[in-house]
């Protein structure tokens, strides 16, 4: 009996990276925006290219190291029809965040991701992949009524500029958009009978129908419970609330979190059961919660774990960076190991 063909499992990075310290510190004293940053900003994404092209890393991101707020309101951030007193994201820990809150229309971006992209394509030498922010995550900053401007009109100026974005991204050349929808376990959270969620889902595909089914398969939805000073919002939501919805979304690509879960093979019955046929799932295989640093040999095994549900040919593997105030990712080489990581096709 012939032995059967190894199959390499692609890999792809996402998360944030940690800043040059001296980045943070003149951030701190000033102006995340101040034009007299732009070179430390630039140094800061060349560094990140250059440590994960080191690494073997086959597809690789800037780190979101101009994202100095947060990966949810770079596009809005200094929007001038905004306050500060938007949807509070609560943290197990305890400490909150807050979106901003429209106050009047219309709805605009401030900056697209694509602007991002430009950079980071400067320096590197493999495919380089977005990452934007949802029109779920978004549509939450219309919390009240606004006069002479209707939750309809302003889901129309949102889902535009959305697809504004990707369409900028995809046409200079984006390996993948990877649109964060983080949100879509906390909302389970907020409104367990499903309601909120459902309304995400649907937006969201609004968003997706505008793209073609070739343009659909470089487009993927991110999820996870969250992640911010080693603290989530809805790691204790089960993954049986959302994933089932979240394969309705016409996208190609799903990256989901996995390797903090406590229940692995729980979540990967539910993605065997409820994933298309047409649907690539990236499993995440390193925990940035964790202050453990997964050894090459546990990492490969979750791949292999995630293999038993998850045909070879559709599953891909993601390593997640790490917290800000985290672990030491450049010591360590995972992505050239992923990269290595095979199994057999069988069956």
């Amino acid at each position: 009996m012939a032995k059967p063909a190894p199959i390499t499992i692609p890999t792809e990075p996402i998360g944030s990276i940690p800043r040059p310290v001296e980045l943070i510190e003149r951030v701190t004293r000033g102006d995340s925006e101040d034009p007299s940053l732009a070179p430390l900003y630039e140094d800061a994404v060349r560094d990140t290219i250059e440590r994960f092209e080191a690494t073997g890393s086959p597809v690789v991101t800037d780190g979101e190291q101009r994202k100095y707020h947060n990966f949810c309101t770079y596009c809005v951030y200094g929007l001038p029809n905004t306050a500060p007193d938007g949807f509070i994201i609560p943290f197990s820990d305890g400490h909150t965040r807050r979106l901003s809150r429209l106050t009047r229309g219309p709805f605009r971006y401030r900056r697209y991701a694509d602007c991002f992209l430009d950079v980071a394509m400067r320096y590197a030498h493999v495919p380089v992949k977005q990452a934007v922010i949802s029109p779920s995550a978004l549509s939450l900053m219309y919390s009240e009524r606004i006069p002479d401007y209707s939750r309809e009109q302003f889901i129309e100026d949102l889902l535009n500029e959305h697809e504004t974005e990707i369409r900028r991204c995809l046409k200079k050349g984006a390996h993948k958009v990877q649109v964060d929808f983080t949100e879509g376990r906390l909302v389970v959270k907020i409104d367990p009978s499903g309601n909120l969620l459902n309304s995400f889902i649907d937006l969201n595909n609004l968003a997706l129908s505008r793209f073609s089914q070739e343009e659909r398969r470089r487009i993927g939805v991110h999820t996870c419970p969250g992640n911010d000073l080693d603290s989530t919002h809805s790691a204790d939501v089960d993954y049986a609330e959302l994933l089932p919805s979240l394969f309705e979304l016409k996208a190609g690509n799903f990256y989901i979190a996995m390797a903090g879960e406590r229940n692995r093979r729980h979540a990967l019955q539910i993605i065997r059961k409820y994933r298309k046929r047409d649907q690539r799932v990236f499993v995440g295989v390193t925990a940035p919660v964790d202050p453990h640093i997964e050894t090459p040999e546990e990492v490969r095994d979750r791949v292999l774990e995630a293999a038993e549900y998850i045909p070879c040919e559709h599953m891909r593997a993601v390593t997640l960076p790490l917290p800000r105030s985290g672990r030491v990712f450049w010591a360590r080489d995972l992505q050239r190991r992923l990269s290595e990581v095979s199994c057999d096709r069988e069956g």
